[in-house]
């Protein structure tokens, strides 16, 4: 498991990763196509949140752009959102690289037309010295996937003897199979878009997540509510599955007390 390092000082979390959802909404909303709803998202709404993140002081924020599942879509929808991607890696994360973001891709990249893949591997590896903040795309992701994929790296460590398959693995060695090896995992994970799941989302990582749901579609979030959802996490108690030993006895004692 990797390390859950956030800011306790000052309630503000190390790590936010955010599940974008109701971009289809949005546009049928408004009266316009699916493939706008997604071209406002990628062009209007993602750069802000990640400046409003550096002047927060987070160090890492994820967002979820393409899942496996929607590789289902229809191929009219899936072109347009390719052209959105090969846009977005032209520009708008070449703004984010002029702003100190240090850009990771995880997910199962060769999966996209080639151009979108060498395009993304060109802005990792332009920006892997920034240290502003790592923001991380999560381009055609999926839990099970990743996991998958994470199980295969490790057996192939085994079957090149570059690893025996008679030592334990630990959680710390897993992670580094995983996508966001070297990448803490989330304390925060928020989706908008009302819906109250993770859908597959991070599902090694997020086991000490605090979660935030909003009704917010994706294309409408702006830092005054990325505001409130790290106040939100601000009032919370993180324990980490350890609990406090007080707050047991209180409970026994009122529990006696009733009785």
């Amino acid at each position: 498991m990797a390390k859950i390092a956030n800011n306790s000082s000052t309630g503000v979390p190390n790590h936010v990763a955010i599940i974008m959802d109701g971009n289809r909404r949005w546009a049928a909303k408004h009266g316009v196509g699916a493939i706008d709803g997604h071209r406002v998202a990628a062009e209007k709404t993602i750069k802000p949140i990640v400046e409003h993140a550096i002047k927060r002081g987070l160090g890492y924020l994820t967002f979820w752009a393409f899942s496996t599942e929607n590789q289902k879509r229809d191929t009219y929808e899936l072109q347009g959102l390719f052209k959105i991607f090969r846009d977005a890696l032209k520009t708008n994360l070449l703004e984010l690289a002029e702003l100190g973001v240090r850009v990771k891709i995880i997910g199962n990249i060769d999966w996209f037309p080639e151009d979108i893949a060498t395009l993304a591997k060109k802005i990792v590896e332009k920006t892997r010295d920034n240290k502003k903040i790592t923001v991380s795309f999560a381009l055609n992701y999926g839990g099970r996937d990743e996991l998958l994929r994470a199980i295969s790296r490790l057996l192939d460590k085994v079957q090149t003897h570059q690893r025996s398959a008679e030592t334990p693995i630990t959680e710390e060695e897993f992670s580094g199979y995983l996508d966001t090896a070297g990448i803490p995992d989330p304390d925060l994970i928020i989706r908008t878009g009302g819906d109250k799941r993770l859908s597959g989302y991070f599902p090694w990582q997020a086991v000490y997540a605090e979660l935030y749901f909003t009704k917010t579609l994706w294309p409408d979030f702006n830092p005054k509510k990325l505001d409130l959802a790290l106040a939100n996490f601000a009032k919370r108690s993180r324990r980490f599955g350890k609990g406090k030993f007080t707050d047991y006895v209180k409970k026994a004692t009122r529990l006696v007390t009733r009785g």
